[in-house]
């Protein structure tokens, strides 16, 4: 089978070939480096929510105590103050 002089321009040589393959190892490089970047954010976005949600919580602990508080501090009021 022989090839067309169209066909035979489209062939890649083996220095042409290596230089893709290097570019392609460079970019998987960088791209690693990318998702382990973005991996550290996502988890440390993560953490931030379940402690919002832990603080939340506390919050709400507190505020429920502090309405209990106010609810006998108004019982030991003198009526008359």
């Amino acid at each position: 089978m022989s090839l067309s002089p169209e066909q035979f321009d489209k062939l890649v040589t083996k220095v042409e070939f290596n230089e893709l393959k290097k570019q392609v190892e460079e970019t998987n490089v960088n791209v690693k480096q990318i998702l382990t970047v973005v991996d550290g954010i996502a988890k440390s976005h993560e953490d931030f929510n379940v402690e919002m949600a832990a603080n939340q919580g506390a919050h709400d602990r507190m505020s429920e105590t502090i309405a209990n508080h106010e609810i006998r501090i108004k019982k030991l009021e003198p009526k008359n103050a």
